[in-house]
């Protein structure tokens, strides 16, 4: 028995799935299958065939998970995204959920089935549940010219269908941190128009990290709610019409820390002590998605033309009297973004050896900020006008507009070797803008039957996130109990970069496939994003020069009822000269960052992942890990020591002690006569109940210390029908 698993390859898309066993679902139809299967159903994997065509990952780095892979870790689709896609190779996690790719603080692009989500403005929530997917595949490196704009990483999912996929199942998991996850979901088709639904709830005590590593925190309940719907209806052998929609509402809790008192000596309103316990901030993140999309699939052609709209709001609810007195600044925050976008990609078979893509997107999006600050005035000295606090309003609304397009040939000059060049063209208007022609070129080469080689060069433009740009001016805050740190608040610069890989994978023998690959990244005004102040809302800012380099190493077994896979990883990643939002920096740590390169916040030296599972019967056995070296921290100095600057410290100058989470799981399927099967989980999340910390407060951009999750035992039931 085949179980597929990870799998990573330098091939195009058409070669990806047959090595992840999966040839069923992308394999043209044969005489045998089409007396099997209904025409219709022919003709909807013949589609998705053709969609897949559209898409090109020639020379990228590509590592794919698909639904029987998910199940198969412990946790299955129970599991938020971001944890199936640490699972992944030289992925570092970070609090809030959020992850890291290559060195790269976000810089991510999701895509359903080809088509762009416009960014959205969650933290702690995510909008794509893992009970969609079908596969999920992430693309990294020197990508060819169709990927643009976030470009550290491609996450595309390719969704669930009611012609592939029909049946249903209704499931309870919860268990540890009074976790309790209802979901319902059921995919059917009925003649040309097949559909898929899931909804599922989750109410949990750790919607974020622990900030003190106890493994039940103060203050941490979220419930959150989850849609998606997908529907498809076949209008004939060459076209296609498609809708996609997704909702996701998440409540937040911000945990607290116990035992710590004000210490920056202000008094409001007569009271100047606050047990932080007691503190009680909150967060919601609401995300709203649509798409519509028809796709022609004739002869040579392949095209598909997608309308698509994304509503995104966070907002933040501050305790007005601990907040200020343990900050200086008590700020009621709400962001909302709406964005509309058009997308066309199109691939045409010229002849046996070229095959030529290309395609434009249009995207315009409003992003609305409003901010009302409860401060105290103070006067030259710093020291507070009165104990009464007065409210600042900072507003702030604009327009995004952003134009893209591309063209690449995919040349085979002979069978074993396959280049892939092309143009892309970028430019966007917002708080700033820039305009980019960039190149692109990607050689794939079978040196051998069982070797394969691949290397890339890649020019990127990669705008600032501007549903994270907000505030309208620092000088409000001038003369108060938080004043801005630096005068200086350049708005956030476009990246530009240029990105070089080069790779090689190695089947040894029928089960086993290893592969190598490593890349290096030259930026000027390098994006990065940052916590500054209590709202859980990042802000950009820029290095006016970065540099990222790495190597990844994997390894992937398939042997009868044994799978498992092996991720190591080491980086580099630095950057040097704030040059944009320098107000939320002190004086001298931007002087010791304009002289000297410093590690990126979000750098992790080395990373390992990995997992085994073995199915006996109905029975699935599943164990997976994460190792990590710790994520960046300042370098405190010994007393009396200080940098040329004044400074007290080397920002991220050290980084947090290693650490290793083990989490295992057992599925059992019962098989009901004549009723379906039900499916019982049992998963054990840190096995092992390490305490280890993923930040410790310090750090450039970086808020509160967060622990990783402490040991929990959960348990599941699913009815399929």
């Amino acid at each position: 028995m085949f179980d597929p698993r990870f799998r990573v390859t330098a091939l195009a898309a058409a070669v990806v799935f047959p090595v992840l066993g999966r040839a069923a679902d992308t394999a043209p139809a044969t005489p045998e299958s089409d007396e099997l299967l209904p025409s219709i159903v022919v003709t909807a994997k013949r589609l998705n065939d053709a969609r897949n065509s559209i898409q090109t990952q020639t020379g990228a780095s590509t590592y794919t998970i698909d639904a029987a892979a998910i199940a198969a870790t412990p946790g299955g689709d129970n599991t938020l995204l971001n944890q199936v896609i640490m699972q992944a190779p030289d992925v570092a996690q970070d609090s809030f959920g959020q992850f890291h790719i290559r060195g790269e603080h976000n810089g991510l692009q999701y895509r359903l089935n080809g088509i762009i989500l416009p960014e959205g403005l969650s933290v702690f929530g995510q909008s794509l549940d893992p009970r969609l997917i079908s596969s999920m595949s992430l693309i990294t490196g020197a990508l060819p010219a169709e990927y643009g704009l976030r470009t550290a990483g491609i996450i595309d999912l390719k969704t669930k269908s009611g012609l592939v996929d029909s049946g249903g199942s209704v499931a309870l998991y919860g268990g540890s941190h009074d976790t309790f996850a209802p979901s319902v979901n059921y995919a059917g088709a009925a003649g040309n128009l097949s559909y898929f639904v899931s909804v599922d709830a989750l109410r949990n005590d750790v919607g974020i990290e622990s900030p003190d590593g106890r493994a039940n925190p103060i203050h941490d309940q979220t419930t959150q709610l989850h849609g998606f719907g997908y529907l498809e209806d076949i209008l004939d052998e060459e076209n296609r019409l498609t809708v996609i929609l997704g909702s996701s509402d998440g409540k937040f809790q911000i945990p607290n820390q116990e035992g710590l008192e004000p210490a920056l000596g202000l008094t409001v309103n007569g009271q100047n002590s606050y047990p932080s316990a007691a503190l009680n901030e909150g967060q919601r993140e609401i995300t709203q998605f649509g798409a519509f999309s028809w796709q022609h699939s004739a002869g040579a052609l392949d095209v598909q033309t997608s309308f698509i709209a994304r509503y995104s709001s966070l907002s933040f609810s501050p305790d007005p009297l601990g907040d200020l007195l343990f900050t200086g600044i008590a700020q009621d925050a709400s962001k909302q973004n709406t964005a509309y976008a058009l997308q066309s990609d199109a691939a045409y078979k010229l002849t046996d050896t070229h095959t030529l893509r290309s395609g434009a997107y249009l995207q315009t999006d409003r992003s609305v900020s409003a901010t009302t600050s409860q401060v105290l005035r103070t006067g030259a000295d710093g020291m507070p006008l009165s104990d009464v606090p007065v409210a600042i309003d900072d507003d702030a609304a604009r327009t995004e507009w952003i134009e893209s397009a591309y063209l690449q040939d995919e040349w085979k000059p002979v069978a074993t070797l396959t280049l892939n060049y092309g143009l892309r063209f970028d430019t966007f208007s917002a708080y700033t803008s820039a305009t980019q022609l960039s190149p692109r070129l990607n050689v794939v080469w079978q040196a051998l039957p069982d070797t394969t080689v691949h290397a890339g060069y890649s020019r990127y433009l990669s705008p600032p996130p501007f549903e994270l740009v907000g505030g309208e001016t620092i000088n409000k805050f001038t003369n108060t109990t938080s004043p801005p740190l630096s005068p200086l608040a350049a708005p956030p610069l476009p990246e530009r970069a240029n990105y070089y890989d080069l790779g090689v994978q190695q089947r040894l023998t029928r089960a086993l496939l290893l592969g190598v690959d490593t890349y290096y990244k030259q930026s000027d005004n390098l994006i990065d994003e940052g916590q500054f102040g209590a709202p859980i809302i990042l802000t950009p800012f820029n290095y006016r020069y970065g540099k990222q380099y790495g190597a990844e190493f994997t390894a992937n077994y398939t042997y009868e009822h044994l799978t498992a896979y092996l991720n190591l990883s080491a980086q580099s990643a630095k950057g040097k000269d704030i040059d944009t939002a320098q107000f939320n920096f002190a004086p001298a740590d931007l002087e010791y960052i304009a002289s000297n390169y410093i590690h990126l916040d979000h750098e992790q030296q080395k990373t390992a992942s990995g997992g085994v599972s073995y199915r006996w019967h109905a029975t699935l056995l599943s164990a997976d890990f994460l190792l990590g070296s710790g994520l960046r921290a300042d370098l405190e100095l010994p007393p009396g020591e200080t940098t040329p600057y004044g400074g007290t410290g080397i920002p991220n100058g050290a980084h947090l002690p290693y650490y290793t989470q083990v989490n295992m799981g057992l599925t059992h399927e019962f098989e009901l006569p004549g009723a379906g099967t039900l499916t019982g989980r049992f998963d054990v999340i840190n096995v092992f109940d390490k305490v280890y910390e993923i930040r410790n407060g310090t750090g450039v951009g970086v808020g509160a210390p967060q622990f990783g999750p402490r040991r929990g035992l959960f348990v599941g039931l699913a009815k399929s029908f």
